[in-house]
């Protein structure tokens, strides 16, 4: 499955958001955790004053230092016998981590969507934003709350899997499959279908339901189909706990409702899916989701 777990931070308290689903992957998973802090050479070179004999390579020393010592303490907050390593690098910190994930097979990126600016920090957000649309690796999204501290371990009963009917959607269901029976997490699979107009014509012999209404009946018995489908597949494949919910509506909208009204659920899918006839672009669903729900989000890139 996976290989390694890849945790950037960048030393703010919402970046360390991430830290409780990481205890958790890391011992279910039970694979060697990275945490990785950035040092963006503008934030150096800012520091620098050559005039009291504050060069690049010093300014850049002590801070590798300092970032040391930080993930160090971090470690421990792991616990044992979790094989952690602390990493620091300088450079462009989304390229850092893209690179550094993309040089080591199998690695999932774990990392919070935003971070808090500020000296010797980098914006979290931005670099998760384009560590979304740039890494070709599994990456573990959090958008951590105000009060969130870092500590402990994340509890999740439930894994949800919006699916559009698509195969490119379908490559998220390995993923989620292994993480249900290495978590013991429940797996609900979803489908939104869209809305009816619910408008009618009238016809020469009083009024029938619009060719939109007659659409969405056979989308709607087409999804049911589809989603018992899959999940037999998945009973036979060895998945025990499984089931399946249809909905109609806008589809991001209706799978951050979902997410926000069920607690412990982690929101597993693709970067993008097929659009076409009752099908939703999920690569924008995914852009939506993970910009607005308060749930983690697993976020696999589909191949074309």
């Amino acid at each position: 499955m996976y290989t390694k777990l890849l945790v950037p931070l960048d030393g703010s308290r919402l970046s360390e958001g991430i830290l409780p689903y990481a205890r958790s992957l890391a011992g279910a998973l039970g694979v060697p955790v990275e945490l990785l802090h950035v040092i963006d050479p503008e934030i150096v070179s800012a520091l620098c004053n050559p005039k009291v004999g504050r060069y690049f390579d010093t300014v850049a020393a002590s801070m590798r230092r300092d970032s040391v010592s930080y993930l160090e303490t971090v470690a421990r907050s792991f616990p044992g016998p979790a094989r952690i390593s602390c990493e620091t690098e300088i450079g462009n910190p989304a390229e850092v981590v893209v690179d550094g994930a993309a040089a080591s097979p199998g690695t999932l990126i774990a990392m919070a969507t935003h971070g808090r600016s500020g000296l010797q920090r980098w914006l979290l957000g931005s670099v998760a934003d384009k560590v979304l649309h740039a890494t070709r690796d599994p990456l573990l999204l959090v958008r951590p709350r105000e009060h969130n501290n870092g500590g402990g371990e994340a509890v999740l009963t439930r894994i949800v899997v919006p699916l559009d009917g698509s195969s490119l959607a379908e490559a998220v269901l390995p993923h989620a499959r292994a993480l249900a029976e290495r978590m013991h997490l429940e797996m609900m699979l979803v489908r939104v279908y869209a809305m009816a107009t619910h408008s009618y014509i009238v016809g020469a012999e009083g009024y029938l339901p619009d060719l939109e209404t007659v659409r969405v009946d056979v989308e709607r018995e087409g999804a049911k189909r589809y989603l018992e489908d899959k999940v037999e597949q998945l009973r036979w494949q060895g998945v025990k706990d499984v089931s399946y919910l249809m909905l109609e509506g806008n589809a991001p909208s209706e799978i951050i409702d979902l997410a926000r009204g069920i607690p412990q659920n982690l929101v597993a899918m693709c970067t993008h899916g097929r659009s076409g006839v009752g099908r939703w672009v999920l690569g924008s669903v995914t852009d939506r989701v993970v910009r607005h729900s308060g749930d983690p989000v697993l976020v696999i890139r589909a191949q074309s």
